[in-house]
């Protein structure tokens, strides 16, 4: 199963997010979301777990607890939704308007 980890303190990393939910069961990964450019915390991360029953278990006890003074959020991830530009529909850029190389109106 995978878990969705939100509210984290921005130093929580991966072993840290691995040993909250180790104490539950077998954890598979652990990776907390950083930054591209940064490479900083981005205050949340993912947890996977083998055993479904154990990763129940480390989201009804984890969910409200809380870590380096923030109450974190532990919930079942949502699948990524297919072709999401982030918005949720078509981006438009505005019209054409035209090549001004060929119109001489400087």
């Amino acid at each position: 199963m995978n878990i969705y980890v939100s509210n984290l303190s921005y130093s929580v990393q991966d072993e840290d997010l691995r040993e909250f939910f180790a104490e539950y069961g077998e954890v598979s990964s652990a990776k907390v979301i950083t930054d591209k450019f940064t490479q900083k915390s981005r205050g949340f991360g993912f947890v996977e777990m083998s055993d479904d029953a154990a990763a129940q278990k480390a989201i009804a006890e984890l969910n409200g607890a809380t870590v380096d003074g923030r109450a974190i959020r532990v919930n079942v991830a949502k699948p990524k939704e297919e072709g999401g530009n982030g918005g949720g529909g078509k981006r438009s850029f505005g019209g054409g308007g035209g090549d001004r190389r060929n119109n001489n109106r400087w």
